[in-house]
């Protein structure tokens, strides 16, 4: 097999692994400190409870996502050797960043944080809750920095030639505030924001249909349901303003995202479809006239440049990215809409009466995930054919070494550490939730609660 197609597969595989957990542990973060804020606004037992709770949970996501994480860094050495040594001055910047800013920050607060339940005061328990947070937030901060300048290079100059060229940075304010980055960053931490929303949702729910924990479960659903409705409301308005900037700065990834294949004045979107590069259509296709034009460019009649400006040889899988993207969007709107159900059922006092919404509500711990990767796959494949925006290819990033065989075969070895990782993962998560949080005193016997639904129930008729 072609050793760039296996290391761009290798690469996308361990990225799509790891990203299942640092989303986890910045969502669970902010729950975590509106949780600790609340008991020491209203010094309601409860609230400490349900943060000692999901404080387990968020330890058990952000070990994975340690562990996960380290094996990319590698993979910049073994497989791109070329591109790391290209971006090695951005990124060396933006990482070290991250060492200081982030990690340290959390690395000093966490065993706090963990352990520090009778051994500190609430305030400085909160305090260390708090910085943790930020921690995890500031480590998404760099990374994304370092990505978006992939997308939308800014504040450098290439010196050397050839596989000897690299990005040495000029203005180190531009490179971080580089085109992309802020919207990506807010697009990235929403996203994250919503993974961790939806796993307390999701738990919560659970105990609610098995009539467990019946007050702790509430109370958390309403946490979990409360950001994930703030956060819905922002990332309509992050990925709106991402659509104007890759309208901008990366015309071609727009024209992938839409199978456009013909420049198109007040260009129109579609909501489905099957596009067909061979012959530069989409099948069974429904679309609305003149809405990209006005998405992109705030104008009916704005002209959208189509993949006919490119070579064919350069267009991205448009596809795979095409789909993709419509599937982010889709599950934006299956979170919004459960939220909103939600919200309004449990306002009404008639939540746990209707079973097919808490249902639907355990399985939407699903929908920020798949959204998060189909996400991450759109932007990233649409970038293609460049690693690095018009200054180096995914082609020329390559180790000039690295065989084929090689990669195979770590493909092949990573992917059983990670299938035991990832069953160690549900394993645990699933003993902390069976096991709930301790000393609660608030779960009704059974049968009492049968009745107490059956009487809401009769209400409601």
């Amino acid at each position: 097999m072609d050793v760039e197609l296996l290391a761009r597969l290798q690469f996308a595989l361990t990225i799509m692994f790891h990203y299942i957990y640092p989303p986890l542990s910045i969502g669970l973060g902010v729950a975590l400190v509106i949780m600790q804020g609340a008991y020491l606004k209203t010094k309601d037992p409860l609230y400490r409870q349900m943060a000692r709770f999901w404080t387990k949970i968020f330890a058990l996501t952000f070990a994975v996502g340690v562990a996960t994480g380290i094996v990319m860094e590698f993979e910049f050495g073994t497989n791109w050797a070329t591109y790391s040594r290209f971006v090695g001055d951005v990124f060396g910047s933006a990482l070290a960043a991250e060492g200081v800013f982030a990690f340290f920050l959390e690395s000093g607060f966490l065993a706090i944080l963990l352990f520090g339940w009778d051994r500190v005061g609430p305030k400085m328990h909160f305090f260390a809750t708090l910085m943790v947070c930020l921690g995890a937030h500031f480590s998404a901060i760099w990374i994304v920095v370092a990505n978006s300048w992939m997308h939308t290079p800014a504040g450098f100059e290439v010196v050397g030639d050839g596989v000897h060229a690299r990005a040495v940075i000029t203005n180190f304010w531009e490179m971080v505030f580089n085109p992309s980055s802020m919207t990506r960053l807010a697009h990235v931490i929403i996203g994250a924001w919503l993974a961790g929303a939806f796993l307390v949702i999701s738990v919560s729910a659970y105990y609610l249909l098995k009539y467990r924990y019946i007050n702790f479960s509430q109370r958390s659903l309403v946490v979990g349901l409360t950001i994930a409705l703030v956060a819905c409301i922002l990332q309509a308005v992050t990925g709106d303003r991402s659509g104007e900037i890759i309208a901008e700065h990366q015309p071609a990834k727009l024209a992938a995202f839409e199978a456009l294949y013909k420049t198109e004045d007040g260009a129109g979107m579609y909501l489905m479809g099957f596009p067909d590069p061979q012959n530069e259509t989409v099948h069974l296709g429904i679309r609305i006239p003149k809405l990209l034009s006005f998405l992109a460019y705030k104008d009916i009649n704005h002209q959208v440049i189509g993949l006919d400006r490119y070579p064919k040889k350069d267009w991205p899988n448009v596809p795979l990215v095409f789909q993709t993207f419509r599937i982010m969007i889709a599950m934006w709107v299956l979170m919004l809409g459960l939220t909103l159900i939600g919200l309004y059922q449990w306002k009404r006092g008639t939540l746990l009466t209707h079973k097919w919404t808490l249902r639907a509500l355990v399985l939407s711990v699903l929908f920020p995930q798949i959204a998060n990767q189909a996400g991450w796959m759109s932007t990233e494949v649409g970038r293609y054919p460049w690693i690095v925006q018009n200054l180096l290819r995914i082609s020329e990033g390559l180790s000039k070494s690295v065989t084929s065989e090689q990669v195979l075969w770590s493909i092949i070895m990573f992917g059983i550490v990670y299938v035991f990782l990832f069953a160690m993962f549900l394993y645990l998560l699933n003993e902390k939730i069976k096991q709930g949080p301790e000393s609660l005193q608030d779960e009704p016997v059974y049968h009492q609660l049968r009745e107490v639904v059956k009487e809401a129930k009769e209400s409601n008729d």
